[in-house]
């Protein structure tokens, strides 16, 4: 790896030389939520450059952690797929997200709003089942951000693929959801409920589907623990 190393046999200083350089841990996240492709591995770091991003990548090859094939038919795509070495970090990067999540307080994490990160973290963890069969387009409206971050699409399909878009599909919408970035990270997170957040989340178009919002959202993996009381 690209730093010194602490020069103890420690099997847990060795490892520490290789999973805690920046950025390592969040995308080790990534590609245990399932990214495999470069873009789709940027669009889960997004403040993570694309140079730091092809290095870190080529450091968890060489490590072993990763492995990166082209895709068969796709002349010129690659895909990076986790070893056995790397699946086996499964457990480590979901009892640090657990412990984050459980020690780590509100108010600093929530210090970090992403709005792109938050929902492609939506996306992907969203639950199709409470939804209609077909199409369903659900667009959220962050009223506290720009115009240019302020509006973005998911768009459902029961029995298939949810996509992301930041620019208008061009479908009918469902379900529109106007709301600030800090309250839906906080729903997202688990923290508080669509229902405890009131009238901080407006919900406009298909009742049946605003009804089931708390289900078919889906919440972030690491929601599940709970909060050590302050």
């Amino acid at each position: 790896m690209t730093q010194s190393g602490y020069k103890q046999f420690c099997p847990l200083s060795m490892a520490a030389e290789v999973l805690c350089t920046r950025w390592t841990m969040v995308l080790l996240r990534e590609l245990v939520a399932g990214s495999t492709r470069f873009n789709d591995l940027r669009r889960g770091v997004p403040k993570m450059s694309p140079t730091l991003l092809s290095q870190r990548l080529k450091e968890l090859e060489l490590a072993g952690i990763v492995e990166r094939k082209e895709v068969r038919g796709e002349k010129g795509i690659f895909e990076y797929r986790m070893t056995e070495a790397g699946r086996d970090l499964r457990s480590v990067v979901e009892a640090m997200g657990f412990w984050g999540q459980k020690w780590v307080e509100s108010r600093l994490s929530l210090k970090n709003l992403d709005p792109s990160l938050l929902m492609w973290d939506m996306r992907r963890n969203l639950n199709p089942s409470p939804l209609p069969e077909g199409r369903t387009v659900i667009q959220f409206l962050y009223q506290d951000l720009p115009a240019s971050k302020r509006s973005w699409w998911l768009i459902v399909e029961k029995h298939g693929e949810v996509d992301l878009c930041w620019y208008d599909p061009g479908f009918d919408v469902d379900l529109y959801v106007s709301t600030d970035l800090h309250t839906m990270t906080e729903i997202w997170m688990g923290l508080i409920t669509v229902e405890k957040a009131g009238p901080k989340v407006a919900l406009t178009g298909d009742q049946a589907i605003g009804r089931k919002m708390q289900t078919w959202l889906g919440l972030s993996p690491f929601a599940v623990e709970p909060k050590r009381a302050a």
